[in-house]
This record gives C-alpha cells, sequence and structure tokens, in this order.
C-alpha cells in the first residue's frame, strides 16, 4: 500500500500552463473548422448553383446514323455552359447544343451527337458543364 502511495506522489500533475495551452490549441483547432465549414456553405449560396434536369433522351437513326438526342432544362439560377456529354464512362466532346451551348436559368437545351447504340440496351447518358458537374439520365435504346 505505502508502495501505491509513493507511486502516486512521485507523478507530477500536468502544470495549468500546459494545460492552458492545450486548451487554446484545440480551441482554435475547432474554431478553424467550424470556419472553414461555414465559409463553404456562405460560398454555396453566395454563387449561383448549377442545376440541369435532363427531360428526355431520345435515340435517333437518321439514314443509318445513329445518335443520342438529350433534352435538357436549367433548373438552377445561374447559366450552364454544356461541354461535352457522357454516355457510361465515354465523354463525347463532338456535340451539337442547341439554341446555345450557354443555358440561362429556366430555358431548355438539347444536346446531339453520334453514337452507336444498340436496341435494347440501357445506358447512363449525360451531360457535363463547363464547372466539371455532370447530370446524368438513365434511358433505353428502343428494341428493333
Amino acid at each position: 500500500y505505502k508502495r501505491m502511495k509513493k507511486l502516486f506522489r512521485s507523478k507530477k500533475a500536468l502544470s495549468p500552463v500546459v494545460a492552458a495551452i492545450i486548451l487554446i490549441a484545440v480551441t482554435v483547432a475547432v474554431s478553424i473548422a467550424v470556419a472553414a465549414w461555414m465559409g463553404a456553405l456562405t460560398f454555396g449560396f453566395m454563387g449561383g448553383s448549377e442545376q440541369v434536369k435532363i427531360v428526355g433522351v431520345q435515340f435517333t437513326n437518321s439514314s443509318g446514323t445513329l445518335g443520342i438526342k438529350i433534352t435538357l432544362q436549367n433548373t438552377g439560377t445561374s447559366d450552364v455552359v454544356i461541354t461535352s456529354a457522357k454516355v457510361g464512362d465515354e465523354v463525347i466532346s463532338d456535340i451539337t447544343v442547341s439554341p446555345s451551348s450557354t443555358v440561362s436559368p429556366g430555358s431548355s437545351a438539347t444536346v446531339t451527337f453520334d453514337y452507336t447504340w444498340s436496341s435494347g440496351t440501357s445506358y447512363n447518358v449525360g451531360v457535363v458543364t463547363k464547372a466539371g458537374n455532370v447530370f446524368t439520365y438513365y434511358a433505353t435504346a428502343p428494341s428493333s
């Protein structure tokens, strides 16, 4: 018993100065994390948000040339610039966007491109914006 008592007496406690420094460091770290999180929220609300709704996908066959036509609507609060299309993991840059590749909030556009699709096969089709956002739609090619 005396040995245990001596063991506890010989250990020094954390000095109040060191404890205060650790407490301040933890407080600063937590406040930086909260500030970064709040800043991310604020910047998200300040800038417009890109939101694209794909209204429909058509699989086209024009004189033997197969393609895909995507109809989309900008449902966000900022202009969206369509830069490419996607089918699965394949990015297609040779696209036609009409009336313009810049789609204003509330406006619609169509994206057309050549793509060899197979009848009855399902595809994950989408568009890629200048900001790097990808908006997809799951569609099945018509059976022959």
